[in-house]
């Protein structure tokens, strides 16, 4: 998902050119495919994470993409393997339903030796115009990756400013998001908000940035992005769903860009494996029988010379572990509770924010 460190990289809806998986080569380690296993690659987009496990090794890969563009791509692969590669067209937090579309009558037992998920948006779409991801390119404000439902204009032209305030701070982390919401709720009434370079040049009168920082509307386009895509409620129902469908010793790899889905991450597997940790906000338990182990250097970040190559890298965190004997948890209220915007509700004795 190409957002940053706390904020958004570069590329957080500016981008470099085509899609390079980030921590290939770390997360093969993590998954250490074999003959005869099978894989789930959650977020397939061009498909860099799937080809690298096919290649590995003779295991099948089930691989997931919600934006149909990314499915009708990959067919071309699916022929070159031969029946190794199934593509599903569906999110990744409908994994269940997807494995068992594959696997007919398996029911409740797990299936799977490896999961890896990259979080967010790929470099396909932010270069296409037309899908409205970008700042770089003039075109519709849609941000939709499954191209149905709400879009990022219907958000921006019909939320309330406490509203629009809670998306751009909560999943981007922007300090102006009062004032960039009030803009906005002023314009909307003389224009409608349409085009990407029409919320893009508001921002940028109001977010001053100098030479060689981010965009101006890098965060707020993140923000907007995640919002119309439900992104952090799909990745925590994602991460329970790949508890109850690893087998014990299959390995869970995931690749965040962005604070807020590092938490997440962070949080769910901290718990799950006892390890602690967390925040004062979010506060973690340890469990009674763990269903993860954590092992080596914990998170894995890029080297000098794939941020180098690949800006995308720069933010990336990748988060392993293997799953462990013990059963399947019931949801984890923390990790729901992190997916969601905080109160709209001013607390008593002080104001939202």
């Amino acid at each position: 998902m190409m957002k940053g460190s706390g904020g958004a990289s570069g590329s957080a809806a500016g981008g470099p050119a085509r899609h390079v998986p980030v921590l290939l080569a770390e997360v093969l380690a993590a998954l250490a495919p074999k003959p005869g296993e099978i894989y789930l690659d959650g977020t397939f987009g061009a498909g860099g994470y799937t080809r690298a496990l096919l290649e590995a090794a003779d295991c099948r890969v089930i691989a997931l993409d919600r934006d149909p563009t990314a499915i009708a791509a990959g067919q071309a692969m699916v022929a070159e393997f031969n029946g190794r590669l199934t593509l599903v067209e569906t999110e990744f937090a409908a994994m269940e339903e997807a494995v068992d579309g594959v696997f007919p009558g398996q029911g409740a037992d797990p299936v799977l030796d490896g999961i890896v998920l990259d979080i967010g948006v790929s470099s396909m779409q932010l270069d296409e115009a037309e899908r409205g991801f970008s700042f770089r390119f003039d075109g519709p404000l849609d941000m939709r990756m499954a191209g149905e439902g709400e879009s990022a204009a219907d958000i921006v032209n019909t939320r309330s400013e406490a509203e629009l305030a809670d998306i751009f701070y909560h999943y981007g982390e922007e300090r102006l998001s009062r004032v960039i919401a009030r803009a906005i709720v002023h314009d909307r009434k003389e224009t409608p908000f349409r085009s990407t370079k029409q919320l893009a040049d508001l921002i940028g009168r109001i977010v001053r940035s100098k030479p060689g920082d981010i965009h101006p509307a890098t965060r707020s386009f993140q923000a907007l992005r995640i919002a119309v895509n439900d992104e952090l409620h799909e990745l925590a129902s994602a991460l329970h769903a790949a508890e109850r469908l690893l087998k014990p010793g299959g390995r869970l790899a995931i690749v965040s860009f962005h604070s807020l889905e590092d938490r997440i991450v962070k949080v769910f597997l901290a718990t799950r494996s006892g390890r602690g940790g967390g925040s004062r906000h979010a506060p973690v338990q340890g469990v009674a029988k763990p269903t993860f182990r954590i092992e080596g250097k914990w998170p894995v970040s890029a080297g000098e010379a794939e941020s180098a190559a690949n800006p995308r890298a720069r933010s990336a965190k990748l988060r392993a572990a293997i799953r462990l004997e013990a059963p399947s948890l019931p949801l984890d209220p923390q990790v729901i509770d992190l997916a969601r915007l905080p109160d709209q509700h001013p607390r008593k004795g002080g104001k939202r924010r």
